[in-house]
């Protein structure tokens, strides 16, 4: 009952409240606790929960930068290991988790992109030096906080987009696969290649490439440690855009803003549901996406935005969300 009380009050009247109340209590009962806290928890943010600052302090191994003018909104997360070729190590994983977790309670952010401030490169995998220097007992809890940052990263409210100018491999295709968009240059090298070291993707791959491309395609690739170029990976759906390679070496960056300037235009809060819908509906029966999606609808209902594109539909101007 503390759930849709919770639920209650983000949906203001009513009868947007009894709407509300209905998809809610539709959920199957075996999927309702999983279901219901992850779906409060999201509404709580996207809703006008609590408030963070503007301002997320840049690592040395991560760059955070706020975009403004007709950019502002959109949030650029850049990772910059020149030296390692953007290889994942610890200190990358508690940085991208710092930054993750300052970005998705901040209503201010409509779009995140996640790219690579090093020439050529997106991100290459695991740092197996660092790998090589630990205990075989440190490994485990490390792949395991490496999974949680790419759930992190997938569990952002609004859109992201990984844009790949460079090689995606192991890891860091899983890091673009825990993205809503992926944009890559045709040049451009990615594939998860776990099993040439004999092992296994281990932050997410084995779940979401089979929900990209298809699950015998997805077990093709991982069985032969393909490695696709950008080319290919449209050809088979594992990204969405693929441009060919600028002189600067940052044409799917360049394409990745252009999309989210798309995006920034739009009702945040109903962004924010609508993501929310298509990432909890795919994981279960249709008639469960309908009840999600319901509740998801009775959250843009009572809000400010709502009232504002209907205004502007009549007076034939463009809106000004605020998300609220």
């Amino acid at each position: 009952m503390a759930a849709l009380a919770g639920l209650r009050v983000l949906a203001g009247g009513s009868g947007v409240t009894r709407a509300a109340r209905a998809a809610w209590w539709q959920l199957p009962r075996s999927q309702n606790a999983r279901l219901k806290g992850q779906l409060m928890i999201r509404v709580t943010c996207a809703a006008g929960g609590r408030q963070y600052s503007s301002e997320v302090k840049s690592e040395d191994e991560l760059r955070v930068r706020y975009l403004e003018g007709e950019e502002q909104g959109i949030v650029v997360l850049g990772i910059n290991r020149p030296h390692a070729k953007n290889a994942i190590s610890k200190g990358l994983v508690k940085s991208m988790l710092k930054a993750v977790d300052s970005l998705k309670g901040n209503n201010k952010v409509r779009t995140v992109i996640l790219r690579s401030e090093v020439p050529g490169v997106f991100c290459a995998g695991a740092d197996l030096k660092e790998r090589a220097k630990m205990h075989p007992s440190e490994v485990g809890p490390f792949v395991s906080k490496a999974r949680a940052l790419m759930n992190e990263f997938a569990n952002l409210p609004m859109p992201t987009i990984a844009a790949l100018d460079g090689a995606a491999l192991g890891g860091g295709l899983e890091m673009a696969l825990a993205s809503d968009i992926i944009v890559a240059a045709s040049s451009a090298k990615m594939g998860l290649v776990e099993t040439k070291l004999a092992i296994i993707p281990g932050a997410g791959g084995t779940q979401r490439l089979p929900r990209a491309v298809g699950v015998a395609l997805a077990k093709e690739l991982i069985f032969s440690a393909r490695v696709l170029d950008g080319i290919e990976a449209k050809s088979i759906g594992l990204v969405s855009h693929v441009v060919e390679q600028n002189e600067e070496g940052d044409a799917a960056y360049r394409r990745a803003v252009a999309l989210a300037r798309e995006f920034i235009t739009q009702g945040p809060i109903a962004m924010r549901m609508a993501k929310l819908a298509i990432n909890q509906g795919i994981e279960v029966d249709l008639a469960t996406g309908l009840a999600i999606e319901e509740a998801c609808y009775a959250q843009v209902i009572p809000t400010k935005d709502r009232m504002e594109g209907l205004l502007a539909f009549k007076e034939k101007r463009p809106p000004r969300y605020k998300g609220e």
